[in-house]
């Protein structure tokens, strides 16, 4: 009999990580993570961990073989900046690994006679809007608005979350009996900021970069306007975000794609915090006219009512105890040891 088991893709990220802590703490069942890293020693005990590719067909056929996934967090993807530089591979990672996966569990959707819960994080990047002047009159942008990314990864997760519906509510359509769907749920999150990672590629990381070079008694220049506006989110609450997704019960859920958010502020209120932090520190600006363009398409706010009111979210860090009792503190410890 196959084992049933807790998946988690790309587990060696800065989402990854975060969330294997908090599930070993939760989940009663096996978790299996997958990343093309190996995980930090301090989490190999944690989990049964397959350093290998999303793509890997083989792969993935010799785990079916073996496990019965009932829970899959597809975290691993090639993040927007990037993707920009390699856009076949981010197509190949971002996209055709996450078509593999999701037909995977709709077949294991089919046979268990049980959805698989399959929790697909997703991002701002798919937000496009034309010009500053309708992203500040558009302050808090819903799901289905200003969905024209301009980047690879915001183009590809924006699939990712169309294929998720198509094999959750379309699949086999054709068939006689359609079999039983997957429960297919996505978050979209603002910028991330962790204490406890570094930054790997994202074009909102100047945030956790400034916070990371102050404490590193290193001088920074952000590649953003000083007035460059978007909604950010510390990563405990993002962890927290796909927990309580994945808790949610099915008939509560009025979408199967959810904006979060915590606080939105611009990069020169950033700067103001990390200074008053870590007086110290050296931060200058000298935008990145790419990048730059990129953030300017981004919305300044995501409305989050839709996840609010289906399965309670509400962020625990706001503004101030994002940095005074997460950010700040954890950093400090960090490269101080």
């Amino acid at each position: 009999m196959r084992k049933k088991v807790t998946l988690i893709t790309g587990a060696a990220g800065e989402v990854g990580q975060a969330l294997v802590k908090s599930l070993s703490d939760k989940n009663d069942q096996k978790l299996i993570t997958l990343d093309i890293d190996q995980l930090p020693p301090d989490l190999t005990h944690i989990s049964t961990h397959i350093q290998g590719d999303i793509l890997n067909g083989s792969l993935f056929a010799r785990l079916i073989s073996e496990y019965e996934f009932t829970t899959i967090y597809h975290l691993a993807a090639l993040l927007s900046t990037r993707a920009e530089f390699t856009p076949e591979a981010a197509h190949r990672v971002n996209v055709e690994g996450t078509m593999g996966l999701l037909k995977m569990a709709a077949e294991q959707s089919e046979w268990r006679n049980e959805p698989v819960l399959f929790i697909f994080p997703s991002s701002i990047a798919v937000y496009g809007l034309p010009d500053l002047d309708t992203k500040y009159r558009f302050q808090k942008v819903r799901e289905w608005e200003w969905n024209y990314p301009i980047t690879m990864y915001g183009c590809n997760k924006l699939y990712g979350e169309m294929l998720g519906i198509y094999f959750s509510e379309h699949f086999r359509q054709l068939a006689a009996d359609r079999p039983t769907m997957l429960d297919f749920r996505c978050v979209r999150f603002p910028g991330l900021i962790s204490a406890f990672t570094l930054p790997s590629g994202g074009t909102s990381d100047y945030g956790p970069e400034m916070l990371h070079a102050a404490a590193n008694n290193e001088p920074y220049s952000c590649f953003v306007r000083e007035d460059t506006s978007i909604p950010f989110m510390a990563m405990p609450d993002a962890v927290n975000a796909l927990l309580k997704l994945a808790e949610a019960p099915r008939e509560s859920l009025t979408h199967q794609i959810y904006n979060v958010t915590s606080f939105s502020l611009s990069a020169q209120s950033i700067s103001d915090l990390v200074i008053k932090a870590f007086p110290k520190a050296e931060i200058t600006f000298d935008p990145d006219l790419k990048r730059q363009r990129i953030v300017d398409t981004w919305p300044a706010d995501l409305d989050d009512s839709n996840a609010r009111r289906d399965w309670a979210w509400n962020p625990e860090y706001d503004l101030q105890r994002s940095f005074e009792h997460y950010l700040v503190p954890n950093i400090l410890k960090r490269y101080q040891n």
